[in-house]
């Protein structure tokens, strides 16, 4: 693989073998926009594609569009912010809107024991709430089991306050395979899936990256 940082676009075009993600569209043209939008249907969210903005929630990048109404106004601010920052533009995702718990699923290359998956309750304050779990890779089946437990959130996941639980058994299938990428593709130095959101229906990528 060639080396550098993935875009989340590359990285969900390279992740489609292994875990499911979310349905989307890369775009460049408000024409393009609009005829993605239509086929992927509201809500949605549009996201800007540049490896000058790898974290796109920090400059605002990221918008939930909730009707047909939102849209020209959400695209129109996004191709603002490219501008004005001279990012090197690669497009907007046009991204299929998830509902769902949030969770973290990583990958990272360490000098001692090598490659380590990681789990953790995920979204834009996961650095803030330090809640998740390690093993090396790959792991099995009970080694995911084990993480899941570990969490300190693990509530979430099972359902808390009359809300369904998450599939747990796709959580940890999805571990499994995440976790088996770096016997093939052992130049992985890192990969960051946040979030994988999942529900009671099933769980998606929604957002990645990847160092090689």
């Amino acid at each position: 693989m060639k080396q550098g940082v993935y875009t989340e676009f590359e990285t969900e075009k390279f992740l489609k073998k292994y875990v499911k993600v979310a349905k989307h569209k890369l775009v460049k043209t408000w024409y393009e926009c609009e005829k993605a939008c239509r086929k992927v249907g509201y809500p949605l969210v549009l996201k800007i594609i540049s490896k000058d903005a790898l974290h796109k929630s920090d400059i605002h990048g990221v918008r939930l569009v909730k009707n047909r109404l939102e849209l020209e106004d959400e695209f129109n601010s996004l191709i603002k912010i490219v501008k004005f920052r001279r990012l090197k533009f690669e497009g907007i995702m046009v991204q299929e809107y998830i509902e769902g718990q949030s969770v973290l699923i990583g990958l990272k290359e360490d000098p001692v024991f090598g490659h380590a998956i990681a789990l953790g309750m995920g979204g834009i304050y996961t650095e803030y709430m330090k809640d998740i779990t390690f093993r090396v890779c790959p792991i099995s089946l009970q080694d995911a089991n084990e993480m899941i437990g570990e969490l300190k959130m693990k509530d979430l996941l099972f359902g808390v306050r009359g809300e369904k639980g998450v599939d747990i058994r796709l959580l940890k299938k999805t571990l499994v395979n995440v976790s088996k990428i770096v016997s093939k593709y052992p130049e992985i130095k890192e990969l960051d899936i946040n979030p994988f959101v999942i529900s009671s229906r099933g769980g998606k990528v929604v957002d990645a990256r990847m160092v090689i």
